[in-house]
Order: C-alpha cells, then sequence, then structure tokens
C-alpha cells in the first residue's frame, strides 16, 4: 500500500487539487485544508518536491501587480494520481471489509 498519514496522501490530494484546476499555492493550501489540516509552510516544500520531481509545472502571470505563481499538472502527475487513486480504492474497501465485518 501507498498510502500513510504523511507525505504520499498529502501528495495524492496536492495532484488531485491541482489536476482539477490549475492554481496557485495560497489557493490550494485552502483547497488542502478541506480534507486534511496543513500549514503553508508544510505544503510549499510539497510543491516544490512534485515540481522537481516532474508531477507538476509552475508558470507565473500578473495579479493585481505581482507575480502569482500557478501550478499545473504534468502527465507523469496524472499517471501518479492515477495510481493514488486505485490505491485508495484498494485501501478504502479493505478498511469498509474491516469497519462493517466483511469476510471476503
Amino acid at each position: 500500500m501507498v498510502f500513510t498519514t504523511g507525505s504520499a496522501l498529502l501528495d495524492a490530494i496536492v495532484l488531485a487539487v491541482v489536476a482539477n484546476e490549475g492554481t496557485y499555492g495560497y489557493k490550494i493550501t485552502q483547497d488542502v485544508r478541506t480534507v486534511m489540516d496543513v500549514s503553508e509552510s508544510t505544503l510549499y516544500p510539497v510543491l516544490r518536491r512534485l515540481q522537481k520531481d516532474g508531477y507538476l509545472e509552475t508558470y507565473d502571470m500578473e495579479f493585481q501587480g505581482r507575480n502569482r505563481r500557478y501550478y499545473k499538472i504534468t502527465s507523469n502527475g496524472m499517471i501518479l494520481l492515477d495510481k493514488y487513486r486505485s490505491e485508495w480504492i484498494t485501501y478504502k474497501k479493505g478498511v469498509d471489509s474491516i469497519l462493517l465485518g466483511d469476510e471476503k
């Protein structure tokens, strides 16, 4: 299983947020916070690592007189996200089986 309560789960959530709409750091933080408690100081290193590893791309655009960095998922990022989604389904089935007492 890929999922732990640590970095893999956060990576999966960040990739899913960015895949839904290429967006900027603060907005990503706000979206991630709807499902997990995370600070900006935790999130920005994750964004940089995902970019360095080729899962995200960045581009800058001016917004209200300042540069804003936007993030976009790459094709390798989509492959990783699909792997995380598949693993999540397997994980959830196992947890449901245990919690619901299924003997399958």
